[in-house]
């Protein structure tokens, strides 16, 4: 494993814990192993390296601000946790975030940067080698990022989120539809037709955080009606809800038939964000006040997610991607949708009190466990093959701990709008 920094957080030697015997034990040593895991992507001015299998930033590969900012969210709650050394971390990926990725002429936030030029990258720059295109996706983890950095206390972290908020507020947000745009060119000259759902999943993630940290109803606002706008198109799909659409907000089924593999935008119905959806749809009635609001609809998209994508007769695992009908498109199994099903289960059954779902997660953890957890080289693996070996196609590499990190300790916080409100109401339980 390469050299942390020497901020890195604590994870002292111990023997590997067994998620039989203690479950919560485990779960807080997967968060240890993660922790140390991600801190080596961070560099010295802030941005993220995406990391390979074996803990070593991949120098062929850009910086990009999705990552970056995820790490500074994971690092900031943790921190709030009491976990020494991650508020230094969390410092250093706000920093990135405020002087490598932020786009100083045009503002908002580029998509990534370097690395050297290569064939086939896009046009080199002064500055380097530069996407730039301002999507809606990167902004929302960046105002994530800041919100959770705010939330912790972290030094600029407030003033980063007033300018992110800024950017995604009068370059995003489209008040007829009440939804996010997904995609501007570098200088804002030019705004993609294409629109989509995972952006303002995301979104919605981030103003729940941002509503945590600034006490302003409007971002709480926006997140409800974003989640009753997909709850509406979802009821009428038999829960399977689509991900595509064009400047009218008109669905598109087929957007991406040829690319199955997508990390981003992939054909059909993606089981995992209905998972991930199921936990949001519950955090909205938690910041609401309005429990009990959104809890059938969030049934409904994890009962379809599960029915869709667990795919029992062949080791376990959720399938990536299905058609319209259910049947998988994508059957190769990603980590991020385990890591999305066991937090869903989890606030489910504290929400409904119903037994199946802690059985369901008790279930998916032994999974992950088995096939997922990385023990000799740490973290979780990114990419499963359909037989559940490590087999790396669409995720190559392990760039981000931000799933798996808040899935683990999920369970042992209370149930708040933002995952770093909850961590700040949960206290120093780590350190």
């Amino acid at each position: 494993m390469t050299e942390h920094p020497s901020e890195q957080p604590s994870t002292a030697a111990a023997p590997r814990v067994d998620p039989r015997a203690d479950l919560t034990a485990w779960r807080r040593d997967q968060l240890a192993d993660l922790l140390y895991f991600g801190a080596a992507s961070l560099r010295a001015d802030g941005a993220a390296q995406w990391l390979d299998d074996d803990d070593v930033p991949d120098l062929a590969r850009p910086v990009h601000t999705w990552i970056t900012a995820r790490m500074a969210h994971v690092y900031a709650f943790s921190s709030l946790l009491g976990v020494p050394g991650a508020g230094d971390l969390a410092d250093r990926a706000l920093q990135g975030l405020r002087s490598v990725l932020v786009d100083a002429e045009n503002g908002g936030w580029v998509s990534s940067r370097g690395p050297g030029p290569r064939p086939g990258d896009l046009a080199a720059t002064e500055e380097g080698p530069v996407d730039g295109t301002k999507s809606a996706y990167a902004h929302a983890f960046v105002v994530l990022a800041a919100a959770s950095g705010t939330i912790a206390g972290r030094e600029g972290a407030r003033e980063l989120l007033d300018a992110a908020l800024a950017v995604l507020d009068q370059r995003f947000w489209e008040p007829g539809p009440r939804m996010h745009a997904d995609e501007w060119s570098r200088d804002w000259s030019v705004l993609d037709e294409y629109r989509g759902v995972n952006a303002n999943m995301h979104a919605v993630e981030a103003l729940l955080a941002a509503h945590d940290a600034t006490g302003d109803a409007e971002w709480l606002g926006r997140a409800a009606s974003i989640a009753d706008r997909v709850i509406g198109w979802a009821s009428e799909n038999q829960w399977r809800i689509p991900e595509h659409f064009d400047a009218d907000w008109n669905p598109l089924p087929d957007y991406n038939a040829d690319r199955p593999r997508d990390p981003f935008k992939p054909y059909g119905s993606t089981p995992g964000h209905g998972l991930e959806w199921a936990r949001l749809l519950l955090q909205v009635d938690v910041a609401s006040g309005t429990p009990g609001a959104r809890t059938e609809a969030a049934v409904a998209l994890f009962d379809r997610a599960v029915a869709d994508g667990w795919d029992g007769e062949h080791g376990g695992g959720f399938v990536y991607t299905v058609d319209w009908s259910g049947v998988p498109v994508e059957p190769r199994r990603y980590h991020w949708v385990a890591a999305e099903a066991v937090a869903a289960a989890d606030v489910l059954a504290r929400v409904t009190g119903e037994s199946h779902f802690t059985e369901a997660a008790a279930g998916w953890w032994a999974w992950i466990d088995r096939f997922l957890v990385d023990p000799e080289r740490g973290s979780w693996h990114h990419e499963l093959d359909t037989a559940n070996r490590p087999d790396g196609v669409t995720w190559v590499g392990k760039p981000d701990v931000y799933h798996a990190a808040q899935a683990v300790i999920l369970p042992d916080l209370p149930l708040t709008g933002s995952i770093a409100a909850s961590a700040k109401a949960a206290g120093s339980i780590l350190g």
